[in-house]
């Protein structure tokens, strides 16, 4: 994943940063609590296609 890309995405849903998860291929928001799906090297930032991040994925975020 590109950093300069990364810096400049955000949640479309809470509009907050993102960590990006490179083991799952996903960007993950801490405040929303969604995964986004990275595919073929593109994030795809639809609400509709994100998942829920569990409990446990959500502490794992840097605060």
């Amino acid at each position: 994943m590109d950093t300069k890309l990364l810096e400049m995405l955000v949640c479309p849903v809470s509009k907050a940063s993102l960590h990006y998860k490179k083991e799952q291929q996903e960007l993950w928001c801490r405040v929303s609590r969604l995964a986004y799906p990275i595919r073929d090297g593109f994030p795809v930032m639809i609400e509709a296609e994100a998942r829920a991040l569990t409990d446990e994925e959500t502490a794992s975020l840097p605060t």
